[in-house]
């Protein structure tokens, strides 16, 4: 009985770790901040060539 205790709140442990890492990663991701959609090249002020 000792061992599968020992068995279950390592389990129970190593869940709780991954529930954490999971969130933990999304709460970094979420914490980056939003990049500008500004285009780097933008052809309306270019003169035509003929």
């Amino acid at each position: 009985m000792s061992k599968f205790l020992a068995a279950a709140l390592t389990v129970v442990a190593a869940a709780a770790l991954a529930v954490g890492a999971a969130l933990a990663v999304v709460a970094l991701l979420s914490a980056t901040p939003e990049q500008p959609n500004v285009p780097l090249i933008s052809y309306e002020s270019a003169t035509p060539r003929k």
